[in-house]
């Protein structure tokens, strides 16, 4: 079963990617990115990444999506938001496409990939990140925090319009 939840995943992953890389409608493309992070997170998941899985869905999903979608919102015009390609390489980027995607499978097969005898407990990487970030790299953490929090506040002065 797990096996089957997995392949769908990939495959919601990789028809929404195609949707983002070939939508005309922005919008079409911004949503179809949601279900493209949302599957990452879920093949996260299968990795027992969980830490990685939440970040995804936290940063990418809460962040930088609700970002496109309000910067879509907040743009004059939204019923004629269209996307326009004047692609004149096209076929050259699908042949180095093709051949990158060629030589993935190729290195895929060939690989001898070892089988698990039995299915492995599942063990959480946040509790050992948390006990790292808030123990051993609490000041690195902090300066981390405190820097991008100068970064904020930068950007919101160059953003603010002069009166």
């Amino acid at each position: 079963m797990g096996e089957v939840i997995f392949w769908v995943i990939w495959a919601l992953v990789a028809v929404s990617a195609m949707i983002v890389a070939f939508s005309k409608n922005l919008v079409y493309s911004v949503f179809s990115l949601l279900a493209t992070f949302v599957g990452v997170a879920g093949i996260y998941i299968f990795l027992n990444a969980d830490f990685l899985a939440v970040t995804q869905i936290v940063i990418y999903v809460g962040g930088i999506l609700v970002l496109l979608v309000f910067g879509i919102m907040l743009t004059n015009r939204i019923v004629v938001a269209r996307i326009t390609q004047s692609s004149l390489q096209r076929t050259t980027g699908l042949v180095v496409v093709g051949a990158i995607f060629l030589v993935l499978v190729l290195t895929m097969l060939e690989q001898p990939w070892p089988l698990a005898e039995s299915a492995a407990e599942f063990d959480s990487t946040v509790d050992k990140i948390g006990r790292l970030l808030f123990g051993d790299y609490l000041i690195l953490f902090e300066v981390a925090s405190v820097l991008l929090l100068g970064a904020l506040i930068g950007a919101a002065t160059l953003a603010r319009k002069e009166s």
